[in-house]
């Protein structure tokens, strides 16, 4: 019996050994598949991208990617496709642009919050009330300064594919709602782990809590934040709507969202398909941004019939509380100036 028992516990330790053998090695052909098509300029099989998107599938910026996609298949005769992953099925932001800085994923659609932790330049895009309205906004992104700081990317192992629309951010609550900036003081209230979005929180009065954006609505829910802040869109598709109903129109950031790719996967990429990726982005750019402007409008419908109230406000009382934010970017300053020379 015990020489039984003894022949079955080594057979199945060699089973799950085989197994296991076999699982990484299609674990390692499934991570290498992509570099190995890449290389390979002979094969005939696709070159497959993964791309990272942490919205749900009805969030127009998500929409915008599938059009991306598309675009890029359309333009190199279905030789490059890209796979969208919505609902941060391969991660939070923070974990996709380490990725694609090591070139373990191709691309990702991320806030410029995030990114700023690694650019410094990128933070001038994250600093209050920058832009005069939306047309100014589009001509700094898409103008020499924007463009300047696309390239700094480089820097950190990816390529930067053009700016999108992320609307502007407002603060909403679950019970005290904000109608001046005295409101704020003591709330907390979540934030992207970011040093200038904390900065300007403490500036307000409130007390700033870096979370994952996953995790944002059940900490609403059990009162773990008292609020947080987002555009109309990403306010109603991540349903935050349900669970905090003050918005407050203070417009306080208007951050873009980027396309980003491994710097790793883009060099080694023949040049034809690399402009047909840049192409394809500049294209599905304008798309989004269009969208995502009218879907703002639409979903600030939707959260006001849903029963949300919407407070408008004195915006130069915030802008004077964050003031003091600004000394703390000396380096920034040159920046600064020319973003308010533009007409």
């Amino acid at each position: 019996m015990f020489k039984k028992t003894k022949f079955f516990v080594v057979a199945l330790l060699c089973l799950l050994l085989v197994l296991n053998l076999t699982a990484c090695s299609n674990q390692g052909k499934q991570n290498s598949n992509t570099n190995e098509s890449i290389k390979d300029k002979k094969t005939d099989e696709p070159i497959v991208l993964r791309l990272a998107e942490n919205q749900p599938e009805n969030n127009p910026v998500t929409i915008a990617m599938y059009k991306f996609a598309e675009l890029v298949e359309e333009k190199t005769d279905g030789k490059v496709k890209i796979d969208v992953y919505p609902n941060a099925q391969l991660g939070q932001e923070t974990e996709t642009i380490e990725q694609v800085q090591l070139g373990v994923l191709d691309l990702a659609r991320v806030n410029s919050v995030p990114i700023a932790q690694i650019v410094d330049e990128m933070k001038v895009f994250t600093l209050p009330y920058m832009y005069k309205d939306l047309s100014h906004k589009y001509k700094v992104w898409d103008g020499e300064i924007g463009q300047e700081i696309l390239e700094k990317l480089k820097e950190q192992d990816i390529i930067g594919l053009g700016y999108l629309e992320a609307g502007s951010r407002n603060f909403y609550t679950t019970k005290k709602p904000i109608k001046s900036v005295a409101d704020l003081k003591g709330q907390k209230i979540r934030v992207q782990e970011s040093e200038v979005m904390i900065k300007m929180v403490k500036l307000l009065g409130a007390v700033a809590t870096p979370m994952n954006y996953g995790e944002v609505y059940t900490s609403l829910q059990t009162g773990v934040i008292d609020g947080a802040e987002n555009d109309f869109v990403s306010y109603y598709t991540s349903g935050h709507y349900e669970v905090a109903k003050h918005y407050t129109l203070d417009e306080h950031l208007a951050p873009p969202a980027l396309i980003i790719m491994s710097r790793k996967v883009w060099d080694e990429l023949p040049a034809e398909y690399q402009k047909a990726i840049k192409e394809a982005a500049d294209e599905a750019k304008e798309f989004e941004r269009k969208a995502m402007v009218e879907n703002n409008e639409e979903c600030r419908k939707k959260v006001e019939e849903a029963g949300c109230t919407i407070y408008e406000v004195d915006i130069n009382e915030f802008q004077d509380a964050v003031e003091p934010l600004y000394n703390d970017y000396p380096e920034l300053s040159e920046v600064i100036n020319a973003i308010r020379e533009i007409d």
